[in-house]
């Protein structure tokens, strides 16, 4: 992530969009927490990203968008309600419609129950950090911290709410497809592709 953010800074590369999926951890924004992550007995790690705590895990769609806000205004809010935008459209296809809630970045259904964080960071206006769409996830690791500063149990997932197994691999496609729709007219960069997505490997 961090040399695809010197590249981006350099032009070498074009907005980038890398999908992973992370064994289980709770990261910790420079929000920070109430101390509830390091008593949640999972692995911790501090990060550079806005918000606060969150777990990520197996069966968690997670994105790390390195984009270019400099054709996009230098407007680090608007490039949030973006990710909000580009992941309602990746749920949309299950029947599920998903939004923005006023003061709580992420995607929630009906407004009161989340099923994406969003925490990014910016470095010389390229992106980093990103998202984590909740597929499968087991839900139940969120009860042992507070996630995003709120209760574990305002945490969803698609499945939930689609009311069907799914798995990583059925949503990706129209993540990338969002992705495509929403930052492929991004400004050309010299000898790089305009947006591209670079899928890292499972753990």
């Amino acid at each position: 992530m961090r040399a695809l953010v010197v590249e981006r800074r350099r032009g070498a590369v074009g907005d980038t969009l890398v999908l992973v999926e992370h064994p289980p951890v709770v990261t910790v924004g420079v929000e920070g927490d109430d101390g509830g992550a390091a008593a949640s007995g999972l692995p911790v790690v501090v990060v550079e990203r806005g918000g606060h705590a969150t777990y990520h895990g197996p069966g968690q769609l997670v994105g790390y968008p390195i984009v270019d806000l400099g054709p996009r205004g230098h407007d680090v809010r608007r490039f949030v309600r973006e990710l909000e935008a580009l992941l309602a459209r990746a749920v949309a296809p299950y029947g599920v419609v998903a939004g923005h809630v006023k003061g709580q970045p992420g995607l929630w259904v009906d407004g009161r129950r989340k099923i994406a964080s969003i925490g990014v960071a910016v470095d010389h206006w390229v992106t980093f950090h990103g998202f984590a769409l909740n597929v499968a996830t087991d839900l139940s690791a969120f009860e042992r911290f507070r996630p995003c500063g709120l209760e574990g149990s305002v945490m969803t997932s698609l499945a939930r709410e689609a009311g069907r197994p799914l798995a990583v691999e059925d949503v990706r496609p129209h993540v990338v497809a969002a992705w495509q729709e929403l930052f492929g007219a991004v400004g050309p960069v010299p000898g790089a592709l305009t947006a591209s997505v670079a899928a890292a490997p499972r753990p």
